[in-house]
């Protein structure tokens, strides 16, 4: 039984990657979801608080300190609020709101299969929950309001407050799918870097000028000791340098004219 115990545990430690690629899946289904019902009246009623009340989003709204009269919920059909929601360009916002959620989620998803596109979605996803955990200072419907029970104020969260506080998770998350996004980017772009070996054939095939001896000038020489010094610096993990390459181990390794 330990056996087995041990095995899983094995496997769990050995996982990482499994979770990463389905936090990266997680987060895509969140915003395209909740992106794909911002084109919804109910669900752009209810972040009409949220919008109205923020100092850098109120502005989207004609009228955002008179919302409270006309607040709905939701299953609720009343036409008068839902044509004043209207004129408040209440539908309008949430439907640019809901392009920009659903763009996001695409390129998280696309991540899957592009690493540059990926790392954009990713950071797009980490920098969301920074504006929609500042509704916790802002807005006065994400606390439980004072209506008799002692119960209310800070720290007691209103079902729009617990709403909101779960974006804590979205933002460490994005966290990881974003380091992940850029170690592999970083990856490809080390393996398509130029090699000491490969710089070294160049060199090799290289043609100098000779002397009557049928041997290249000392300036040529030179010259070659010095491209070959620039040319072939070490890279990250590589213990030779060109410390290690005096000009005579140079001439005699790639230039075999002695």
């Amino acid at each position: 039984m330990l056996a087995y115990f041990r095995l899983l545990l094995t496997w769990i430690a050995h996982s990482d990657r499994v979770g990463i690629t389905a936090m990266r899946i997680a987060i895509a289904i969140v915003f395209l979801w909740i992106g794909a019902l911002k084109f919804v009246p109910y669900e752009a009623d209810s972040i009409t608080p949220f919008v109205a009340n923020s100092p850098v989003m109120s502005f989207f709204y004609k009228h955002p300190t008179d919302y409270k009269a006309y607040l709905t919920r939701e299953g609720e059909l009343n036409p008068a609020d839902r044509a004043w929601q209207t004129a408040n360009d209440t539908y309008a916002f949430s439907h640019g709101l809901g392009t920009v959620e659903v763009a996001i989620g695409l390129l998280t998803l696309v991540g899957l299969v592009s690493r540059p596109w990926g790392l954009l979605g990713a950071t797009l996803a980490f920098l969301t929950p920074f504006v929609t955990l500042s509704f916790l200072v802002t807005t006065p419907e994400a606390w439980v309001p004072a209506l008799g029970d002692a119960q209310h104020g800070f720290p007691y969260l209103s079902g729009a407050g617990r709403l909101v506080l779960k974006d804590v998770l979205l933002l460490a998350g994005a966290w990881l799918v974003m380091a992940d996004s850029a170690r592999a980017l970083l990856a490809t772009w080390v393996s398509a870097a130029p090699s000491r070996g490969r710089t070294e054939s160049r060199l090799q095939g290289a043609a100098l000028p000779i002397n009557a001896e049928g041997r290249p000038h000392s300036q040529s020489k030179r010259k070659a000791a010095q491209v070959f010094a620039i040319s072939a610096k070490p890279e990250s993990g590589d213990q030779l340098s060109t410390r290690e390459y005096p000009f005579k181990m140079v001439a005699e390794r790639d230039v075999p004219w002695q």
